[in-house]
């Protein structure tokens, strides 16, 4: 079991739990068509974004597997959320993680992404224990590819039209790293 105790600092963001608070910068992101091109659901409300926002005040434990941390992104230097990571636990047995990242677009390029996902791998091989991570996306979403890359992850699957994506045929990569070859990547530490 892990729970978050404490906000992670990076040094240029805050990786924190939920607060009713985040309601208007969360909406500024998921209401985005160009955020949700890639992401499972569409643009939302706000009132759907209330609904994800409630959802989301109680993810901060992995206590079995399916569980969900969710870290809400602020930047240190105005305290704004710019975006979320999370970790899913896949397997108590395979000590196995996925973890995600959306940031709003107006923070890309930045290497704020790269920032808050380096802090959960640190988190997952770490105090939550896990031996191997991936990430997930789009064959086409080429800017969660290149965080993944930069992260030293490896490109282990791309799967060719392997799902019907919002009405068409869809393309996903996976990446992974575990723990060992996450300890050995050089992140300027």
């Amino acid at each position: 079991m892990f729970e978050l105790a404490d906000p992670i600092e990076t040094n240029r963001l805050i990786l924190r739990p939920f607060v009713l608070g985040d309601l208007d910068d969360l909406h500024a992101i998921q209401s985005l068509p160009e955020v949700t091109r890639f992401l499972y659901w569409g643009v939302r409300s706000r009132d759907e974004v209330r609904t994800v926002l409630s959802q989301r005040l109680t993810m901060t434990t992995l206590k079995e597997e399916g569980d969900v941390l969710a870290l809400a992104v602020a930047r240190m230097d105005t305290g704004r959320l710019i975006g979320d990571v999370n970790l899913r636990w896949l397997s108590r047995e395979h000590q196995q993680a996925e973890f995600g990242f959306v940031f709003h677009p107006s923070e890309h390029g930045q290497g704020f992404a790269t920032e808050a996902a380096a802090a959960v791998l640190d988190l997952a091989f770490g105090p939550a224990g896990m031996h191997r991570v991936i990430g997930r996306t789009d064959a086409r979403n080429a800017a969660s590819a290149a965080v993944m890359r930069k992260l030293g992850m490896r490109l282990e699957a791309h799967f060719v039209e392997n799902e019907i994506f919002k009405g068409e045929w869809g393309e996903e990569i996976v990446y992974a790293t575990l723990d060992r070859e996450w300890q050995s990547v050089d992140r300027g530490k």
